[in-house]
């Protein structure tokens, strides 16, 4: 091979390179690489949430496969307030969240009444996909680091060179507001609010920080200061940075080696490196900006904008695996995601388990970059052996016509015939687990909907000709043939037109024997299916 191959081969390992070359070109210790992902608090985390973790642990697996020793630290920011009450919540939770606007959500009671806090309510449902997906992490709250005072050097170094930080501000995004006010909001020891205090002027001898609570505008709703004046201590934990200097911050105090980041907070990231080099001396992260996720209607999937798609809907469909294929298979590039991607995504891991093992052959390079992309999906901790691969639409059909008191021996006996398993064989906890996910589909969407499917033009002409075959054929053999037939009537290879027929009705390139398989699905549905391809109307979500 020309091109040399870094580890497993990703774009991970190509980052991992970078991050030990450029450490090295620093001359800093490297006995612990530490890379980072930012944590919210705010609202229900949405599955852009996890790309943060899910990748700076891909390059934290892949600094210890260089032989680095390298941790992920999970920041979670429940010192943050509370800008706007999240969507996907009750109206009477909604109601009563309204009147803390403007707190820290580490103040705010858990409206569940399972957590200390609102905050620390929302961050668990993240850690708890971590959890799942098998990231490990060491964490940090935001609120405890600030008690602690571990980022005291810090915050005392950015307020003694307030002046510069809000020149940098300006200069890096023309915002004015830091060359007139502190980057630090302090608790108001009166009213309790964090955002509406603006703090003018920081006593290094004592440490302390004088505000004044004005208020302050969020999101087009003003949350009125009560005029109170008064001083903080900086050691006390009641107040924090802005995030126009918090991560610089948090950056050095923990010795932060590498975060990927979203390009909506680019802005933030920029200023902070320079508030890093420039005022904290200390030479920020490595960094890789990557794309947020859409929903299917093209907007950004949101924890506050009301289509929030969190990893516990994935979990109800799809394996934790499948979840980080999604993550990491491509950094770069916006991509659109819905529930009903789940299927690809499972039928895609399963290919990727293939070429692991062997059962498929693609070319030297590419067989080394799936293997390791596989290798990541499971945290470095892939099977030891091959599991029985079904189609996530076949399964979800099965699990459909199935008597519901005896649903794995019905799904049992259809994959013996359909030649998935052996005579005898029985379903395995992975079968089980898939059974499990289909049934959660048909339980809540009920159809099997196809795939979309881009086709050339002589494809668009052949199965239109089997479609108006298949409305006369109630014979599986005679609809088996119609296939061949219309292939070769148009000059298609009989087997090109069945994968193209598998894609579109179980999203995998191959299964059953189709004459069979079409009207046990029923003739009529597959028709209809075949049809809105033809007509390219897309699926809704």
């Amino acid at each position: 091979m020309s091109e040399e191959i870094v580890g497993h081969g990703t774009w991970y390992d190509m980052m991992a390179k970078r991050v030990i070359k450029r450490e090295q070109s620093l001359k800093r210790d490297m006995n612990k690489i530490r890379t980072e992902m930012g944590l919210g608090a705010s609202g229900f985390p949405h599955i852009g949430s996890l790309g943060d973790a899910s990748r700076s642990y891909a390059v934290t697996l892949a600094l210890k496969n260089m032989n680095y020793d390298s941790e992920l630290i999970a920041f979670c920011d429940d010192k943050d307030g509370l800008r706007k009450v999240p969507a996907g919540l009750s109206k009477e939770i909604a109601t009563d969240l309204k009147k803390y606007l403007g707190y820290s959500v580490s103040t705010i009671p858990d409206p569940f009444g399972c957590h200390e806090s609102y905050g620390k309510h929302m961050s668990s449902l993240l850690l708890e996909a971590l959890d799942k997906c098998g990231i490990e992490y060491k964490y940090y709250s935001a609120k405890e680091v600030y008690e602690k005072g571990l980022l005291l050097n810090e915050i005392r170094t950015i307020l003694t060179n307030a002046k510069k930080v809000g020149e940098i501000v300006k200069e890096e995004v023309g915002q004015e507001t830091y060359t007139e006010v502190l980057p630090y909001f302090a608790v108001c020891e009166k009213c309790g609010h964090l955002y509406t205090t603006r703090a003018y002027k920081f006593d290094s001898r004592t440490d302390k920080v004088t505000y004044k609570c004005k208020g302050i505008e969020i999101r087009g709703k003003l949350i009125p200061g009560c005029s109170y004046e008064g001083e903080v201590d900086i050691k006390s934990g009641e107040g924090k940075l802005t995030w126009k200097s918090e991560f610089a911050a948090r950056w050095k105090a923990l010795d932060i080696r590498f975060e990927a980041y979203g390009k909506d907070i680019a802005d933030s990231v920029r200023i902070n490196d320079r508030i890093c080099c420039e005022v904290l001396k200390f030479e920020p992260p490595a960094h890789a900006r990557y794309e947020m996720f859409l929903d299917k209607g093209g907007k950004k999937i949101s924890k506050s904008a009301g289509n929030v798609f969190t990893p516990q809907v994935w979990f109800n469909y799809g394996s934790p695996q499948s979840l980080l294929l999604l993550m990491l298979k491509r950094f770069v590039g916006t991509r659109t995601i819905g529930v009903s991607d789940i299927p690809a995504y499972m039928n895609e891991l399963d290919y990727l388990e293939d070429v692991y093992f062997g059962k498929k052959q693609v070319g030297e390079k590419e067989t080394i970059r799936l293997k390791g992309l596989f290798k990541y999906c499971y945290v470095m901790k892939p099977p030891l052996k091959p599991s029985i691969h079904v189609p996530y639409n076949l399964m979800a059909f099965l699990v459909k016509m199935a008597p519901k008191d005896a649903i794995n021996d019905y799904v049992a006996e259809k994959l013996q015939s359909y030649g998935y398993l052996q005579k005898n064989q029985t379903i395995d906890t992975t079968l089980q687990e898939r059974i499990a996910y289909a049934n959660n589909w048909i339980k809540d969407f009920e159809e099997i909907k196809e795939t979309t499917v881009e086709l050339s033009v002589i494809e668009r002409k052949t199965i239109k000709e089997f479609v108006a075959k298949l409305r006369t054929e109630d014979d599986p053999n005679a609809i088996q043939n119609a296939i061949f037939n219309t292939a070769k009537n148009n000059g298609v290879k009989p087997a090109a037109l069945f994968k193209t027929l598998y894609q579109i009705l179980m999203g995998a390139p191959q299964g059953p024997r189709l004459g069979p398989y079409v009207l046990a699905m029923g003739k009529q549905n597959v028709v209809e299916a075949l049809e809105r391809i033809l007509n390219g109307e897309k699926e809704e979500t």
